[in-house]
């Protein structure tokens, strides 16, 4: 026995040779994510050359030859057919330095749930801007999913975002460097409003993602004389290590579930440890379970830490008591609380125009980590400044757009959320209605504990 756990730890030390990052892959619809992710996992061995012929093949029977390597990643046949990612894909490569998940996040506006399933899930955006005249215009003009995702991904805990500006290559471009100014400069102020600091947390790239310029090995002289930077896979393996706040209480909502051979769920680990044996719960119903097995990607392992994509098999439940949006967490006093009321404070992005007041009664869907509730606005409680965050002594009757706000929310099921103060990542959440996104904000307190000890 002693030797079968000194071989397995052995595996396991080079399961974790290299530090982990994940990235989710966003943008407005044809900006180049889906041919990007496949363009990377070409140019890293992960995908060989005969696979690629097939997919040529299949792409030219199409009338979609430029498709072929977005097939890497959009597997099943709806999302070929329409050249259109619905589901979010997955994927891993390595480089010498760190190992990264691909999560690629459908652009289409009709697909934002899943988009915010797979933003959940990441650590670093990648943020995907078509350059093609008339594209990045359509993608980052009111109405377009450029703004929508950056927005979505600041609120879901990205916290660092590369910025790449895809189909330099174009005729309409040419690698000009006017065309990628444009569009960085445009970008830079909107990204400062979504919360990003755009001096440490942002950089910008130019890139090919068809012809793998500037991917994994630099543009060259004759296409861009004018750049210098680094590429693409440089700029991920020298961003800074992440803290992952692994000695906290543990927290990982749950993404999806299914059963095979007991109940399999999967979601990523947001702080906190999870170890084989551990005897924990699930919120909101308080249901106590004990950890069978972990898996990070194809390989078992003992324990996982915060911000490592997890796969967890639960003894003691079914999968039939379990919902996307629950959290696995420590039995008594340190489990995740479950509220159906809580204070915010919330910034009004864009309110609809048919619905342009927000006050007291307003609906819509709230959406935090895994979560998607009904929920309804009970009273607004004070103004708050933008720049000095002072509250006002009066609460307002009603703010607009681009109001910044106190108030007191109320979901009709209990839904797990945190204090950002002691969990921020369980602490941001969105609002959107009738398919946009019209705030973002941050619990400030729990005003209904429904956490029960097991």
């Amino acid at each position: 026995m002693k030797n079968n756990m000194k071989l397995y730890f052995s595996v396991f030390g080079c399961i974790f040779y290299r530090y982990l990052l994940n990235l989710v892959f966003i943008g407005h619809v044809d900006a180049g994510k889906s041919t990007f992710c496949g363009q990377i996992l070409y140019q890293t061995d992960q995908v060989d050359a005969r696979t690629i012929e097939k997919y040529e093949k299949e792409a030219k029977e199409k009338n979609r030859d430029s498709w072929f390597l977005a097939f890497i990643m959009d597997t099943n046949e709806e999302e070929r057919a329409k050249g259109k990612t619905v589901e979010v894909g997955r994927a891993h490569f390595d480089s010498e330095r760190k190992r990264y998940t691909i999560l690629d996040a459908p652009g289409h506006k009709n697909y934002v749930p899943n988009m915010i399933a797979g933003a959940c899930q990441a650590d670093v955006g990648v943020l995907v801007i078509s350059a093609r005249k008339g594209e990045f215009e359509t993608g980052f003009e009111r109405g377009g999913q450029t703004r929508e995702h950056a927005l979505l991904a600041k609120t879901l805990g990205v916290r660092m975002l590369v910025v790449v500006i895809n189909k330099m290559d174009d005729p309409t471009v040419e690698w000009a460097q006017e065309r990628f100014e444009e569009c960085r400069d445009k970008l830079m102020p909107f990204l400062k409003t979504c919360g990003y600091n755009t001096k440490k947390d942002v950089v910008f790239l130019p890139i090919s993602a068809y012809t793998a310029q500037n991917v994994i090995k630099p543009v060259g002289k004759d296409a861009a004389p004018w750049y210098d930077g680094p590429t693409f896979l440089s700029t991920l393996d020298d961003l800074p290590i992440l803290e992952r706040n692994k000695d906290a209480a543990l927290r990982l909502p749950i993404l999806s579930k299914y059963k095979d051979l007991g109940t399999i769920i999967e979601g990523k680990v947001e702080q906190g440890t999870v170890s084989v044996g551990d005897k924990l719960c699930v919120m909101p119903n308080g249901t106590p379970v004990e950890v069978m097995n972990l898996w990070l990607n194809q390989d078992e392992v003992p324990y996982l830490v915060g911000g490592e994509n997890a796969r967890v098999k639960l003894k003691d439940i079914s999968d039939e008591d379990i919902q996307p949006g629950y959290v696995l967490s420590p039995r008594a006093g340190l489990a995740c609380a479950a509220v159906r009321r809580f204070e915010a404070q919330l910034a009004i992005v864009e309110l609809l125009e048919h619905k342009s007041i927000f006050s007291a009664g307003y609906s819509a869907v709230l959406h935090v980590h895994a979560v998607a509730e009904e929920c309804a606005i009970v009273r607004l409680t004070a103004s708050i400044d933008k720049k000095s965050g002072a509250r006002s002594k009066k609460a307002p009757m009603f703010v607009k757009t681009g109001a910044v706000v106190a108030c007191i929310i109320e979901c009709e099921q209990p839904v797990c959320i945190e204090t950002f103060e002691a969990s921020p990542q369980l602490g941001r959440f969105t609002l959107r209605d009738e398919g946009k996104t019209i705030g973002i904000g941050k619990c400030l307190a729990l005003l209904e504990s429904e956490a029960k000890d097991s």
